[in-house]
Parts: structure tokens; sequence; C-alpha cells
């Protein structure tokens, strides 16, 4: 029996929505079954299907819960439950709304494009476009958004991945979801032998996903990188002393003297005691780009007057810090609180963690290291889409992203950032060195392909000759043109759909005064008839 037109009940839809929740969720690295997100995209917005508003918001909260509780159940690691809880229902919020607006599309958009062309063309296009547009609205916001959990971030070992150069990530998150929607309407289908006819347009848009050729991206040079992991306990919310990290990165690197390597990275504060004003630490760099030869690529803390910055300097043997990155979207409530004198009151002991607040950088994310231009993602950064645009509109040719992942242990939240990197890499056209304190590091081709990674936990350095590229992909052509573009065609499409259903009850409304008026006149003649029958006993 195919999905009726009024949808399951209420009980199945949120029992179908949590498990696609679920299912969604497990797409993704650690377990990075990716074909699932075909899976749980469908059960999602099939429990949309006929829902009114308070029950898509139902079915919403449902799915997004289930999708964001254990995607990013790394959280807990070391903050605990709370703020798991709390990012956890804020994107379980937006979920919400965005199932409203999938739902109002299921109910409006058959009226106003009927047909073959409608049911299967035309509506899952809007369901996509609504679909992504949710995704831009919280990548973006509030306090510069949280872009993890992406369908397209799901997709790094996938053939679907390499669509990201054409398309873009909320290209593939589009396309994703259209095809999900797609085989939705299939299932809405009377009978199971028009199921069996319309089934083919589903399977034919993924062949011909697949069949698309990947980017030709032209190599323009390699630069021979030592990526270090030091394999120090340097979270945030971590207890060490200080000089630590820095030291074990020392350790890590010593066995790379003699060497001979275009630049070494190290990781997000790997340099705990600040270079620019300890004359320790300032020592200790010198001695190693003195020894290898090269600028030490290198995260540190630093401060300007009575500010604070998340930093990556770079590092040259007798001239110090010759370029500096200040991270320009600190994590809030992580690096810095927003609205301090708000929020602190209602979690004293929890944002007491954070005693100080990391200041929003404006420097430049590219670096020259000796001709190359190279762009600057620190740790997060790598899921802000208008970072990457501005290394690659700065001319980057390779992308070095300094991480520190101490803080979330042996979960999925390394592995989860790889992904997002390999994605990167793909929709550039760029190699990206992903240099950790504990792990994930590893270099990825400007095709995806992980070159090599170390193991997580374990101090070591890789060091390779990593490409380098100017291709322009159609992605960073196009630049967020596609995101907006196909979610107007949701939003357009939506809005269509709910003026037409206005106008044609509008137009009915007449029609429907004078049907009234009849009956009124029929019934009143009834009355009438009995009065007079009544008058003559």
């Amino acid at each position: 029996m195919g999905l009726k037109k009024g949808g399951l009940p209420p009980r199945g839809s949120v029992l179908l929505a949590t498990t696609g929740g679920v299912l969604n969720a497990l797409a993704f690295p650690g377990l990075g079954w990716w074909p699932l997100i075909l899976v749980g995209t469908p059960m999602i917005l099939a429990a949309l299907v006929g829902r009114s508003v308070w029950s898509s918001l139902l079915v919403g909260a449902a799915a997004g819960f289930a999708f964001w509780g254990t995607h990013i159940y790394w959280l807990t690691v070391y903050l605990g439950i709370v703020p798991w809880l709390a990012l956890t229902a804020l994107e379980t919020i937006f979920f919400a709304l965005g199932g409203v607006l999938v739902s109002l599309a299921w109910r409006f958009t058959a009226g106003t494009f009927p047909g073959r062309w409608g049911r299967f063309g035309i509506t899952p296009m809007i369901v996509a476009g609504l679909w992504t547009f949710r995704e831009f609205v919280t990548s973006n916001w509030p306090y510069g958004g949280f872009s993890w959990g992406r369908l397209a971030f799901s997709q790094s070992e996938s053939p679907f991945g390499g669509l990201t150069a054409w398309v873009g990530v909320s290209g593939l998150t589009f396309l994703l979801a259209w095809v999900s929607a797609a085989a939705v309407q299939v299932l809405r289908e009377r009978t199971g032998r028009q199921r069996l006819t319309w089934v083919l347009i589903p399977v034919g848009m993924i062949s011909l996903l697949v069949a698309i050729p990947t980017f030709p991206v032209v190599q323009s040079g390699t630069i021979r990188v030592a990526t270090v992991q030091g394999n120090a306990d340097a979270g945030l919310f971590a207890a060490y002393v200080p000089g630590e990290i820095l030291q074990n990165h020392l350790d890590a690197t010593e066995p790379l003297y003699g060497r001979t390597v275009d630049v070494v990275v190290w990781p997000e504060n790997a340099s705990d005691l600040n270079p620019l004003v300890n004359r320790q630490s300032a020592t200790a760099l010198d001695q190693v780009t003195g020894r290898m030869r090269a600028p030490l690529i290198t995260g540190a803390l630093t401060t300007r007057n009575d500010q604070v910055f998340n930093s990556i300097l770079q590092w040259e043997n007798g001239h110090g810090a010759v370029e500096q990155y200040d991270k320009i979207h600190p994590v809030p409530f992580a690096e810095y609180i927003p609205d301090r004198d708000f929020w602190y009151p209602l979690a004293p002991a929890l944002f007491s963690l954070i005693p100080r607040d990391f200041t929003i950088g404006t420097r430049s994310n590219v670096f020259d290291i000796n001709g190359v231009a190279a762009g600057i993602a620190i740790c997060f950064d790598i899921v802000d889409d208008n970072l990457i645009r501005q290394m690659i509109a700065g001319g980057a040719d390779v992308i070095l992203a300094p991480s520190n992942n101490a803080d979330f242990g042996h979960s999925d939240e390394s592995v989860q950032q790889l992904a997002i990197a390999r994605i990167r890499a793909i929709e550039t056209g760029r190699s990206v060195v992903n240099a950790s304190t504990v792990g994930t590091t590893a270099n990825v081709g400007p095709n995806g392909g992980i070159i090599d990674q170390l193991p997580t936990f374990e101090a070591g350095a890789l060091v390779q000759d990593v490409p380098l590229s100017t291709t322009t992909t159609l992605a960073t052509i196009a630049g967020q043109a596609i995101e907006l573009t196909v979610s107007g065609v949701g939003l357009a499409g939506l809005a269509l759909s709910l003026t037409s259903a206005r106008r044609h009850r509008f137009r009915g409304f007449p029609g429907f005064l004078r049907r009234a008026g009849q009956s009124q006149s029929l019934q009143q003649q009834r009355i009438d008839g009995d009065d007079h029958a009544g008058s003559g006993h």
C-alpha cells in the first residue's frame, strides 16, 4: 500500500521521523554508512505528509532531536549533558520549524503544480529547497550558526561526494533531499503498479548523479609538508602545566630534524606559551625553524591590549611571527559567551568554565609561505562556508587546518571533522592539511582522498608532498548563489502554492454564499409549507 494522501497516523509519523533521524546520524562518521542518508531523509519527509501545523512541529521535533542527539553526542565527553542538551534543543527547534514548511509544501503544491511533472519534479524540488533553506539558516544564525550535520557532510566516502566541486555543499544537500522527496512521491502513488513505474524516477536521478564526471583539477605543483601531532591533552577544559603542550610538539618534531620540507604545521594551541610575549617559547620556535630550515605554522593564544585571540602564527627563524591569523568565527559558548551578561546568570557553574572570551579576529586567513598561498582554517572554521570562500578569493593554493580535538576524547567528533575537511577539499579543488593535537591528523588530496593519516592519541608526524592547485571549481565560481537559488526555489514555490490555495478559496466564496442561500431558501420553503399545512387542521 502506498503512503496515503493524508499521511500516517500521528504515532506512526513520530516513530517514522525518529527512526529517520537516527539513520541519518548513522550515515555520518564514526559509523559512516553514507547510503543511510537516502533512507533516513525520505523517512523524515514521508512522516511530514498530511500533517497539520502543530502535528508537523511535533514530527519535525522528533526527527531533529533523534538526529542531533545522536550526531553530536560527543559534546558530553568533557562538558556533560547540559551543553549537549542545549545545542540539541536549539537545532531541534529549527528542525521542527523546517518540518512545518515541508508539511505545508506537501499539502499545497499539488494543487498549484498538478500532473506528473508537478508531482515528481516540482514538488520534490520545492521540498528539497526548503530543507536546504533550513540548513542555510542554522549554518549562519544565531551567533554565526552551527554548520555541522548538513546532509552533504555525510558523503565524503560516497560517489556523490564529488558533486560538491560542481554544486557546493548546499547544492549536494539539495540534490540528496530532492531524490529523497521524489522517492516519497513514488510511495504516495495509489497502486503498486503505478509505484513500480514511477520508481524509475528516483533511480534515474541517482544514476544520473553518479554518472557526472569528477571535476577536473589541475595540479600546479606541490609543497612538502611536515604535519605534526603532539598527542597533547590540550583541551580548553583540560588541566595541564603551562608549556607542556609546547614540549609535546617539540618532542614530536625532533625526529624530523634533517628532513627537507617547505613548511612545518603544528595544531591549534600547540604553542601554549604565547611566543609573542614569552621568550622561552619564542626561542623554542626559533630552534625548530632553524633546524628544519622551514617556516612553522603553529597555534597560540595571543593577546592585544585586553583582548585574547585564538591565533595561528607563521614563525620564521630570526624574524618571529611574519604572519598572523586570528580566528574570525570563535565557537559561541565554548571559546566565548556571546551576550555574557544575559546568558551567564542562567548557568553560572557551566559558564564559569569559560572565564575569558576570545575576540573575533579581523586579519586575513591566507598566508604567503615562500610564494605559496595557504588558506588557514582553525578547527571549526572548516565548516564555515564564508571563511572557505574568503580564503579561495584570497588566492589559496592549499588549505592548512590546525585543530584541537582533545576536548572530545575518543568520540566521533574528530572523524566527523575530517569528513568535512574532505568535502571541503573536493568543493574547492584544494588539498587540506588537517593537523590535530590528538587526531585525526591527515593530509587530504584535492579529490577528497586521504593521502595518509596518523593514528589517534599517538605522537607522530607525516612528511609528504601535498598537491597544490589554482583550479577554480564551479562551486567556488558560483559561491553562495547556488545555496540562495535553491533555497529561494523552495520558499518561492511554497509561497506561490499558499497564495494559489488562498485565491481558490476566495474565488469559491461567492459560490459558497449562493449555495448557502439556496439551501436557506429551501429550508424556509419547507417551514412555510409546514405552517400552511398546520393552519388547515
